[in-house]
């Protein structure tokens, strides 16, 4: 039994996480910005599941608040505090608004939670890893990396070419890093940005449940790139091998 942190762990994938490792007997650090909702999720985790929850609210946006997080991974166990053996990069968000005419705070804010907060997280967390010879990072990416979707696809481009180079910097150190790049899936993330999806078949969507199983197994076996669905690791070949400019005038993910 080992203790996982997972960032956006109130709703959406993040949620999902904390349930699967809670299920799985891992105890759990769970990181959001609702410290109500927060303690919430994790009193009915500790009721249901029967493990350890620890409660750390935090805005990623923030820096002092983000270094609190950072603290609580490089924890090697030396005090009460379990050292953490997953860390789940989850915390994200669409912006909902074009580059150009957008507002550019929303922008950094977006910045700051998906590349600076899964930067310092995972320098956090893999330093006290590899210091005890084992663990493993998660990083939650999209097939939207590899489309030209504005910003959010650019974060999610850095998330994957970032943990591709972790991946290879840790080998021989019992540390692993994995991104996994899943694409729609029924959680919150869509209406929270007020993105209307109304038109896109069901077809085309994955469950959460789904998504996080197949990540975790993707981590148990060492896997770097997790893709879940047979449909979208095709998209995925299909983007990868396709000229760029076709890849262009296919218009903004969303």
């Amino acid at each position: 039994m080992g203790t996982a942190l997972v960032t956006g762990a109130t709703a959406g994938l993040g949620l999902e996480f904390a349930w699967q490792l809670a299920t799985a007997r891992h105890h759990l650090v769970l990181v959001a910005r609702d410290a109500e909702r927060l303690e919430e999720v994790a009193q009915r985790i500790r009721v249901v599941a029967g493990v350890d929850v620890e409660v750390l609210p935090a805005d990623l946006s923030v820096r002092e608040d983000l270094e609190r997080v950072a603290q609580r991974l490089a924890e090697t166990g030396a005090q009460d505090a379990r050292p953490v053996g997953l860390l789940v990069n989850n915390a994200g968000f669409a912006t909902g608004q074009r580059f150009v005419d957008g507002d550019i705070a929303v922008e950094e804010q977006a910045l700051d939670v998906m590349v600076r907060a899964v930067l310092v997280l995972s320098r956090a967390a893999a330093g006290q890893m590899t210091r005890r010879g084992r663990g493993a990072i998660l990083n939650v990416g999209s097939v939207a990396a590899l489309t030209a979707g504005g910003t959010y696809a650019a974060a999610k481009a850095w998330v994957r070419s970032f943990t591709e180079g972790l991946a290879v910097e840790l080998r021989g150190t019992g540390v692993t890093a994995t991104v996994v790049a899943p694409g729609f899936t029924h959680t919150e993330f869509h209406a929270r940005a007020e993105l209307d999806m109304s038109q896109l078949p069901e077809a085309a969507w994955l469950d959460a449940s789904d998504v996080v199983a197949e990540a975790l197994a993707d981590v148990r076996r060492g896997a770097v790139l997790s893709t879940p669905s047979g449909r979208y690791k095709a998209a995925a070949a299909l983007l990868r091998l396709a000229p760029r400019r076709a890849v262009r005038a296919v218009g903004r993910y969303r």
